[in-house]
């Protein structure tokens, strides 16, 4: 018997689109309700030549080290000596010191642009730690803790902030668009999507060429809903690129909160399952945790066991840049509800429980870095901030071909430079 069309379809519920929405919105309590922080310690941390495929309960857990004590406990504590935890402290305040006084710049009109890395400076500082001289960081904005960590010159990231003559970069950037190769450390990009292709690219060269330096790339939650971070990660598992793939799932994407990338759905360390390679998940608010994942996946990628993702689960404590208000898409008052803490309060509290650390010396260490930063910025300021100073126009016609062109030549000669 047939069974019309409309008969078969009598019982339905209409389609329906699922459309996103954040728990909540300004003017409402944050709730974080729904993420569960496990026991810190309470992850196991497989040999580095495990396969993956039996590593599949990895990126559902969260790698926790530091306990509510401010102890290092668990498998995967990378048992740090003080020295580094000290170094890792100093790179995130610095960070953090030097965030406040360009977002105060900005504001003064001295630069056109800034985003601050507030709540996330644990990642760069743990990691530019832990890899090695000659590996190269292919960073996302918020990673400016690696060159702190590293001591890269302040006066020379300012002279970039403020677009004046001494720029570093010749004004072929934007501002904290940073570039330092010396520093491992590839030029910062707009386009976040080509972080994942460029490390996974770099580290097949090296690989290629018998090397033995290997990649780290950064993107956002945001980005992963992109071709670029699915075409990346194919390229690397099929050629088993010696790269550590990394996610920062800061809650929010601009103004766009992290289920329109799918968080709602799966761990962002669970994509890793479709191409497999193992996928972490780990406490991006945990400098110990940070270090002792980056450090698995960079021996694993040097073994030859291929890359890894993967998702630092943190929060964006400040605004997406310069441009944007948060107040005006998340509560207030949410940073300060986050359940994983302040990435630097935590680290400064596991020295303090070692012995190692004391609020006298944490405050001595902030007036030193401020003024140290003071200088830096007062210095850059005598050659000019925005609008006052800026790099010779002839730049714009250098290093564009290895002998000029006869094009260049003559849009040079009519530039009168």
């Amino acid at each position: 018997m047939e069974i019309s069309r409309t008969a078969r379809g009598a019982n339905r519920p209409a389609l329906s689109l699922h459309i996103p929405e954040p728990a909540t919105r300004p003017g409402d309590v944050p709730d974080f309700s729904r993420i569960t922080v496990p026991e810190a310690g309470a992850m196991p941390c497989p040999d580095i030549a495990t396969p993956e495929a039996q590593m599949r309960d990895m990126p559902y857990g969260l790698i926790r080290v530091l306990d509510e004590k401010g102890r290092a406990v668990g498998p995967w504590d990378p048992r740090l000596d003080e020295d580094t935890l000290r170094a890792g402290l100093r790179a995130m305040l610095k960070t953090r010191l030097f965030d406040e006084r360009m977002f105060r710049a900005h504001r003064q009109g001295k630069t056109s642009f800034y985003m601050k890395s507030l709540g996330e400076e644990a990642i760069g500082a743990a990691q530019a730690l832990m890899l090695e001289a000659g590996d190269m960081n292919f960073p996302s904005y918020r990673m400016l803790s690696w060159l702190m960590a590293r001591d890269y010159p302040l006066i020379d990231l300012c002279n970039q902030i403020y677009s004046n003559e001494r720029d570093p970069l010749r004004g072929r950037q934007l501002p904290i668009l940073y570039s330092a190769r010396e520093y491992g450390f590839y030029s910062l990009s707009g386009n976040v999507g080509s972080r994942f292709g460029h490390a996974v690219g770099w580290a097949m060269a090296s690989a290629y060429k018998g090397g033995d330096a290997i990649a780290v790339g950064h993107v956002g939650d945001g980005t992963t809903a992109e071709g670029d971070f699915h075409e990346a990660l194919t390229f690397a598992s099929v050629y088993r690129a010696p790269v550590i793939l990394c996610i920062e799932n800061n809650q929010w994407a601009i103004s766009s909160f992290s289920g329109i990338a799918g968080a709602g759905a799966t761990t962002f360390a669970a994509k890793a399952i479709a191409y497999g390679m193992p996928g972490l998940r780990v406490d991006g608010n945990d400098f110990l945790a940070v270090c002792s994942a980056t450090l698995w996946a960079a021996e694993r990628a040097r073994a030859n066991h291929g890359p890894t993702l993967i998702e630092f689960f943190t929060y964006r404590a400040a605004g997406h840049s310069t441009s944007d208000d948060p107040t005006r898409y998340r509560p207030a008052e949410e940073a300060a509800q986050w359940p994983l803490g302040d990435p630097l309060e935590r680290l400064k509290d596991h020295l303090i429980a070692l012995g190692a650390w004391d609020a006298a010396r944490h405050e001595a260490l902030a007036a030193e870095l401020t003024a140290e930063i003071r200088a830096a910025s007062r210095q850059a300021e005598a050659v000019g901030t925005l609008g006052q100073s800026k790099p010779n126009p002839r730049e714009m016609f250098e290093d564009v071909f290895a002998e000029p062109d006869w094009r260049i030549i003559e849009q040079r000669r009519e530039a009168g430079v």
